[in-house]
């Protein structure tokens, strides 16, 4: 019977931080106000001495009385605690404190979250080409492409190159097999490449060409190409990214020039991969560029 309502008794967190901040700020005002009064008093004991009773009245500051500089001095002092109380701590005081903590802590987890959402992504397209080697263990996957010193393979969807040699070269490594490329590189093409089953990568569900096979994905155009014990993957640079950790081998040939382009070959990481062999060509009438076949396999 004689029990209170918890309710009643309990002040929120809310109401508590409103009561600090109430008394806190009286005792800033009451500060203010202490030191506005000896400011006050202060100053006109300084002009009094000085200027009446002339003490110290040789002693000047920019040809003025000492007691004026002084005076000017003790006023900014006043003006900045004035500052820092109506303005500094009214505007960035503990509430102010608190929704800048609030605004990090919300960038940080935003932060958190994206590289969680990477690292997921990683690990499953991991999980994903582990599992997708195991199942095609028996065919040797194969990147083929030429690419610049500094990694271009192209330059608004056309090559920057014309070597004989590396023509002849992917036309001998090719024939007979499965060419995987996504639709630009395919549109770059007079036509489908001939003695080959070409399969085509798009996002367009409704696209359709001559001689080819449409496919939506990297993983669908292995399937399609599965039977075939050394399918190529030919580009462009976007189907290169997608495929090289799927990818068993990579036939590179790099020409040894710094181009511009808009199109990479992806780095290639020396801890997963190795050479095994490699054929310089020095440049003639026919070749405008030194270059070297490369042989890449994936360490096992």
């Amino acid at each position: 019977m004689f029990s209170k309502d918890k309710s009643n008794e309990k002040i929120n967190q809310d109401q508590i931080n409103l009561i600090e901040n109430a008394q806190r700020r009286i005792k800033q005002k009451k500060l203010l106000f202490f030191h506005f009064s000896v400011m006050f008093f202060g100053v006109i004991i300084m002009l009094v001495v000085n200027l009446l009773f002339d003490y110290y009245s040789g002693l000047l500051f920019f040809n003025y009385p000492w007691s004026y500089t002084a005076s000017l001095i003790w006023f900014l002092l006043f003006s900045i605690h004035l500052y820092n109380v109506f303005i500094t701590n009214r505007f960035m005081g503990k509430k102010w404190e608190s929704l800048q903590i609030k605004k990090l802590v919300s960038k940080q987890e935003l932060r958190i979250a994206k590289i969680r959402t990477e690292f997921e992504k990683e690990a499953r397209l991991k999980a994903e080409s582990e599992l997708f080697n195991q199942q095609h263990s028996s065919n040797c996957i194969t990147i083929i492409a030429a690419a610049s010193e500094n990694n271009v393979i192209g330059n608004e969807n056309k090559l920057i190159w014309h070597l004989s040699d590396d023509l002849k070269h992917f036309k001998e490594l090719t024939k007979g097999h499965c060419v995987i490329m996504g639709r630009k590189t395919f549109e770059s093409m007079p036509k489908a490449l001939p003695n080959r089953t070409n399969i085509v990568i798009t996002r367009k569900h409704d696209y359709t060409a001559k001689d080819i096979i449409v496919v939506n994905s990297i993983h669908e155009a292995l399937e399609k190409a599965s039977e075939d014990k050394q399918p190529f993957i030919i580009g462009g640079g976007e189907i290169y990214s997608q495929s090289i950790n799927l990818a068993d081998r990579i036939e590179l040939t790099r020409v040894h020039a710094e181009v511009k382009g808009d199109a990479f070959f992806p780095k290639i990481d020396y801890k997963l991969w190795e050479e095994v062999s490699r054929e310089r060509r020095s440049k003639d009438e026919n070749h405008k560029f030194d270059f070297t076949f490369i042989r890449y396999n994936k360490k096992k």
